[in-house]
């Protein structure tokens, strides 16, 4: 079973988005391959938008600034650079923020996102039952930037499509990432 739920709430500057996913993909290995691997993964899942993400500095957790790189596909930015805020590997939570790059000064002051993996039908440690997958996207535009609706749209039907492409992967290889 899959379903979604979007939720925008919108005033003159923020926007808060929110996409929630059941996945039959167990959390712990969506965790391993969206968190610990996606510098492999999101490249070979999808090198029409990803050319190749490179870890700056730390390790991948807490404090970790990486650059992902996109393919001229994407005519907006060639690049972002994140910083890993939060990364709970018992709870599967991770939140990182943009630092630069994208359209971070050109049209929003600030981008942070939170993912949470909710482990469902096994006793809440991760195993087969599947998860619900909770993302949040916040945010703050410039001063006097309207927000573009086409946009809006635009990032969910990405996010929704890089989310399913991940889960089919993972579906397709049960032995990964466990």
């Amino acid at each position: 079973m899959k379903w979604g739920l979007w939720i925008i709430i919108s005033t003159s500057v923020d926007l808060t988005e929110q996409i929630i996913s059941m996945s039959t993909v167990e959390a712990k290995r969506l965790w391993n391959a969206f968190v610990k691997d996606a510098h492999n993964l999101l490249p070979k899942l999808a090198p029409q938008i990803f050319s190749r993400i490179t870890l700056l500095q730390g390790d991948g957790g807490v404090g970790t600034i990486r650059q992902i790189n996109f393919t001229m596909g994407n005519k907006n930015f060639r690049y972002v650079v994140e910083r890993v805020e939060e990364m709970d590997e018992e709870k599967f939570v991770y939140c990182y923020s943009h630092v630069e790059g994208g359209v971070l000064g050109k049209k929003l002051a600030s981008a942070k996102y939170e993912f949470k993996f909710r482990p469902e039908g096994d006793g809440g440690d991760g195993g087969d039952g599947g998860c619900i997958c909770s993302c949040v996207f916040h945010y703050e535009s410039l001063p006097g930037v309207q927000q573009d609706q086409g946009k809006v749209q635009q990032i969910k039907n990405m996010s929704t499509a890089l989310f399913n492409k991940i889960e089919a992967y993972l579906l397709a290889n049960p032995a990964l990432y466990c």
